[in-house]
């Protein structure tokens, strides 16, 4: 009997130490996995704190709280099945569909930059497309809705290059990988965008709070001061991260349908400028790939702008009030 008893608990230990090494793995394959969607991550988290701005304090954080469980809707429900079932059965389909994602980050991008430069020309462009929102009750409503659009692009780039980033395997453990670096980057991006809407109620109570130090108080003010400029250098981060990252996805795209000369210009102008400063080679190869990456992101997203104005949202429009009506009706 204890002999047995002995036996069943080294095949417990055992299965335990497999079970510990099987977890281990799926961590290291999304940590791994998760860092190749840098880029993008960035992007989404200088993106966001834009939706919130503008809004009474008290409704800071359930708006992030809102767009952050809608971001995890769009991962763990939505993109995650998608990309399992595309790559089994539809791989070829994701290359496209990830430069169609691309193309409406250009859009996004250029939207924001028109905003800046033309203001009348983006509110007349706003006026076209409408309401993005289903049935919004507010302005809260339809900013929710606006974040939650871009974060699915956002979230659908992320969830593919870590999916392309995984070893060939076991379908569940592919979906446990995507699901642990869908939670930890929504935690990770969300987290930190509650602390940067946040920080400046921070600095107020620390500028006022009579038990804090001088130090302290000067810090307090310090950030309250600081964060307009904060929260502007975000906005063009997030707006030129849109351009570059979505013509950077288009350009990977044209490498594998488009013709060769395009990855070798590309290569080659990177290449060239990286040898005339050795130093800091790997540096400049970079950033003239993302320069490149930028002018394209920015063309497509220029020449985007007519297109949704004048054919895709007067379609959105048409399709919005037959599922308005048809709730109605029910």
């Amino acid at each position: 009997m204890s002999i047995g008893l002995i036996g069943l608990l080294d095949d417990i230990a055992g299965i335990a130490k497999v079970a510990a090494a099987s977890l281990d793995d799926v961590a290291s394959q999304a940590a791994r996995a998760g860092a190749k969607a840098a880029g993008v991550v960035i992007d989404d988290t200088a993106v966001t704190p834009g939706y919130v701005i503008g809004f009474e304090p008290k409704r800071e954080l359930p708006i992030v709280g809102r767009i952050a469980a809608g971001s995890l809707r769009n991962k763990l429900l939505l993109l995650l099945p998608a990309a399992l079932v595309l790559s089994y059965f539809l791989p070829w389909t994701i290359t496209p569909l990830l430069m169609l994602g691309g193309a409406y980050l250009c859009y996004e991008g250029v939207e924001k930059v028109l905003e800046a430069v033309m203001p009348h020309q983006a509110h007349q462009h706003e006026a076209q497309l409408g309401s993005v929102a289903l049935n919004a009750q507010s302005v809260e409503d339809e900013k929710v809705a606006s974040a939650v659009k871009t974060d699915f692009i956002l979230s659908a780039e992320i969830m593919a290059i870590t999916l392309a980033a995984l070893p060939a395997g076991s379908i569940w453990k592919q979906a446990l990988v995507l699901a642990v670096v869908a939670i930890g980057i929504t935690v990770a991006v969300y987290g930190v965008v509650a602390l940067i809407v946040k920080a400046d109620d921070v600095g107020v109570a620390l500028a006022r709070s009579d038990r804090a130090s001088a130090v302290g108080r000067a810090l307090g003010r310090g950030i309250v001061r600081s964060m307009p400029v904060l929260l502007k250098i975000l906005s063009v981060v997030g707006t030129a991260a849109m351009i570059w990252v979505g013509g950077g996805i288009i350009l990977h795209g044209l490498e594998v349908y488009g013709p060769p000369a395009i990855e070798h210009a590309v290569k080659a102008a990177a290449e060239a400028a990286a040898h005339a400063v050795p130093p800091i080679a790997a540096i400049v190869e970079w950033a003239v790939e993302a320069a490149i990456s930028g002018v394209i992101g920015l063309l497509i997203g220029a020449a985007s702008i007519p297109v949704v104005g004048f054919v895709f949202a007067p379609a959105w429009k048409a399709v919005k009030g037959v599922l308005q009506r048809g709730r109605q009706a029910s």
